[in-house]
């Protein structure tokens, strides 16, 4: 039986909210599913125990990390380490349960660091259950260079969250962007990557031109995006690593937009405009010919694949407003899935394969919402002056979007919430950002 796993079931639970009640006794926690809300997990994570000295100063940072990726999730709360009564000096020595029980703490990390002469870094560590005296699992290492300190930690926060919740992991991720500066009549951009957190900010274009709507490719090696550096609209594919790119293979006197790959990542799926017309492609991401998949005299863009690459869901004009239609991947007759008062647009299909996620306007609101795929079930998971632009965290239970808030000088920033409309965050960047796009778990 997995730990907790009643909190796996209060983190699937879409229309319902969850309690958590901490009780003092032996054996797993339970959860009771509620109207209330869910009261976070307690936990502990005390400082890893550096095995040398040169790797001291990594020893606080991981744990620091690890704690704040599983507090930042709204299902954790750290108890802080002013009130542990034992202290983990060796990675190898027996936990006190008594000692963390009495500090009411559900679950207990520990962890150790070493750093070797050659520059690699090993993180080793734990979860135990501390009301069943026992780990949670085997206990693992991860090794890497020791300017990967942080992805190592990603990774153990990773272990943790997935065994006490039953879920995937998103914490070992990454968003690409676009960064923004300047007035906003005059508004700079260019694309930026970053940890999911907001860590280890890299740019990957300059501000010479326009770009938007980048989009990591299934491996999260490449990323699309469009670019306005020839006067109009056109997407570039580039590679992450070595930041050499190329333009699509369209038409040079074609607009081409709103790219996505496909979930093997060999075709692009976009829209293009072409004497006035807006329609629905697609292309081998090697070249090749041009698969035109709508043909309507409305505006039909932003398609998202589903995951076993089978359907794509845009959206369109064609009953008059802006709404959500279903097609099959080679086009055909499509089917519309909202029916609810105002617009939505930019849908992106879960990779859990059940919701999909949109913006909505309506009565002057903008909205982040998810709905089956059917369109059943719609839920608004925010309300604000403008919200737009879902992306899904790797296990679908996060979504992260473009926020801008009256009276802010058009300075957009990012934030997200989970898909039960909780734990609203505001993630760090530099300055005004937008359009993000998160990646797969890195490999």
């Amino acid at each position: 039986m997995k730990l907790f796993k009643a909190l796996a079931l209060a983190l699937a639970a879409l229309t319902l909210v969850a309690t958590a009640q901490a009780q003092q006794r032996s054996g797993p926690l339970r959860i009771e599913i509620t109207e209330g809300v869910i009261e976070p997990l307690p936990f502990a994570v005390p400082d890893f125990v550096a095995e040398n000295p040169a790797a001291q100063e990594y020893a606080r940072s991981v744990a620091r990390v690890i704690a704040s990726d599983l507090v930042g999730t709204g299902l954790f709360r750290e108890i802080p380490s002013d009130a542990f009564i034992s202290q983990i000096t060796s990675f190898k020595n027996p936990v006190q349960f008594a000692d963390w029980k009495a500090i009411n703490a559900q679950a207990l990390i520990t962890g150790a660091v070493s750093l070797g002469s050659d520059g690699r870094l090993i993180v080793k560590f734990r979860v135990y259950d501390v009301f069943a005296d026992a780990p949670l699992g085997e206990g693992l290492q991860f090794a890497g260079s020791a300017a990967s300190w942080r992805r190592m930690a990603h990774k153990v926060a990773d272990v943790v969250y997935s065994r006490i919740t039953g879920e995937g992991p998103y914490f070992d991720s990454r968003i690409v962007f676009v960064a923004e500066s300047g007035p906003k009549g005059a508004r700079k951009k260019r694309l930026a990557v970053m940890d999911y957190d907001g860590a280890n900010v890299q740019y990957l274009t300059d501000d010479n031109a326009i770009v938007l709507a980048p989009r990591f490719s299934p491996a999260g090696d490449k990323v699309l995006y469009t670019s306005y550096e020839t006067g109009f609209p056109r997407i570039y594919v580039m590679d992450v690593a070595t930041v050499k790119r190329r333009a699509l293979d369209v038409p040079a006197e074609a607009m081409t937009f709103a790219p996505r790959f496909s979930p093997d990542g060999r075709t692009v799926v976009f829209s293009l405009t072409r004497g006035g017309n807006t329609d629905i492609y697609k292309t081998d991401i090697r070249g090749g010919p041009l698969v035109r998949l709508t043909s309507t005299p409305f505006i039909e863009t932003a398609p998202s694949f589903s995951p076993d690459g089978s359907m794509i869901v845009f959206e369109s004009d064609r009953s008059g407003s802006q709404q959500l239609y279903i097609m099959p991947v080679n086009g055909g007759e499509a089917r519309r899935i909202s029916f609810g008062p105002g617009r939505y647009g930019t849908p992106v299909w879960s990779p859990r394969g059940d919701l999909i996620a949109f913006t909505k306007q309506n009565k002057g609101r903008f909205h982040i919402g998810v709905m089956r795929t059917d369109g059943s079930e719609e839920r608004l998971l925010t309300a604000s002056f403008l919200d737009e632009g879902p992306t899904w965290s790797p296990n679908g239970r996060v979504i992260m979007f473009t926020r801008e808030t009256q009276g802010s000088r058009g300075a957009p920033a990012l934030y997200s919430v989970d898909i039960t409309g909780r734990n609203l965050r505001r993630i760090p960047t530099d300055g005004p950002a937008s359009d993000p796009s998160w990646s797969p778990i890195l490999p």
